[in-house]
């Protein structure tokens, strides 16, 4: 099966409506590629998603999209990354519910380079836009590729800082790679496009609605090494990624603000809660030990599972992962693997369906 065939297969596994991800990497699971379970035919696929649904993958005609989605990619500057794809960003793999498909307008290579998420309230001060920008093109400058949502307000300020940094930004959006919004930030949202990446896991032509935006801030929480929040109100959502954030293991940082602002208060509880206070971009720089001035390389392409030896690092991640639920980082010291080849193994493990993805970006061996 020729590339664009096998992209097809998963375009039209992950653009039926009502089969969600979960049930899409169950077939993965029990079939493999997606055109395996095509192949398989709907009684096999019925045996794991029930009949309903698997009716839904054999009637349902979803070739206009399929064909639409395929022309995008064939645009200059446009690309579909699979979970199987050597490009797949490893650092979203430890995501809660990583994306089957991601669609990239953009340099892909910067999914691969070490990030930070910077974040905040929609109705931003001036100072917190200030702060935004200073501290983005700082941290861009210094080598780290800054992630945000290209919201209104301290997001947009950060895509800003970081373009006129080194230009190294990816904006995770909650509509169609196609569509742009708020329509105010297309001027923006063009400059990233062509220096940094926008990437959605949404299908084109998604509208703006409002449960996406919430899901699309797990994939900031998760491609970012860590996540500053620049402002925020008590209800932000900015608090939803560095929670997200936290419980990936990742480093969140704080600005403090004014007790009397209503937001610096949301800032202000993730500090009482353990976040680092910080006053500059060094104060991140230093948590993370960071050597200033020194741009990460690029993440290894996840090929460990394509090499010889397969077998064998198959069953050392086994050995590692015992039969307890088991973070990454435990898993790395363990396995005496670098967190690139864990995951292209755990990868493979988990599509033949002999390791679990558990929340809070933990792993259990099923066999």
């Amino acid at each position: 099966m020729d590339d664009t065939a096998d992209l097809a297969a998963w375009l039209r596994l992950t653009l039926i409506p009502g089969v969600g991800p979960e049930k899409q990497r169950a077939l993965l699971a029990a079939f493999g590629l997606p055109e395996a379970v095509f192949a398989s035919g709907r009684r096999a696929v019925a045996g794991v998603v029930g009949e309903a649904l698997a009716a839904r993958l054999f009637d349902t005609d979803n070739a206009a999209a399929v064909d639409a989605a395929l022309a995008w990619a064939s645009q200059p500057g446009n690309t579909l990354l699979t979970l199987a794809d050597a490009q797949y960003p490893a650092a979203l793999l430890q995501a809660v519910d990583p994306p089957l498909l991601l669609y990239v307008k953009g340099q892909v290579a910067l999914l691969g380079r070490r990030a930070l998420a910077v974040v905040g309230s929609r109705s931003a001060t001036a100072q917190g836009i200030s702060n935004a920008e200073a501290f983005s093109r700082a941290l861009s400058e210094a080598g780290l590729t800054i992630v945000s949502g290209l919201a209104l307000g301290i997001d947009a300020a950060a895509h800003r800082g970081a373009l006129d940094g080194a230009g190294s930004t990816v904006a995770f959006i909650g509509t169609g790679a196609d569509r742009i919004y708020p329509a105010r930030n297309a001027p923006l949202a063009h400059r990233i496009a062509e220096a940094g990446a926008i990437v959605s896991e949404f299908p084109l032509g998604t509208p703006s609605v409002a449960h996406n935006f919430p899901r699309r801030n797990r994939l900031i929480a998760g491609l970012a090494q860590g996540v500053l929040v620049v402002e925020a109100a008590p209800a932000s959502g900015s608090l939803i990624t560095a929670r997200l954030a936290g419980e990936l293991g990742r480093e969140v940082f704080a600005i403090p603000g004014s007790i009397h602002s209503p937001l610096s208060k949301g800032c202000h509880h993730l500090i009482k809660q353990g976040a680092k206070l910080v006053e500059s971009a060094q104060d991140v720089l230093d948590e993370l030990r960071w050597q200033e001035g020194v741009a990460p390389a690029l993440a290894a392409p996840n090929t460990a599972a394509q090499e010889g030896g397969t077998v064998g690092a198959e069953a050392q991640v086994l050995d590692a992962l015992g039969f307890d639920p088991v973070d990454p980082d435990t898993l790395c010291t363990r396995s005496k693997l670098t967190p690139d080849a864990l995951f292209a193994i755990l990868l493979e493990l988990e599509l033949a369906g002999r390791v679990a993805r558990l929340p809070g970006g933990r792993f259990q061996r099923l066999q």
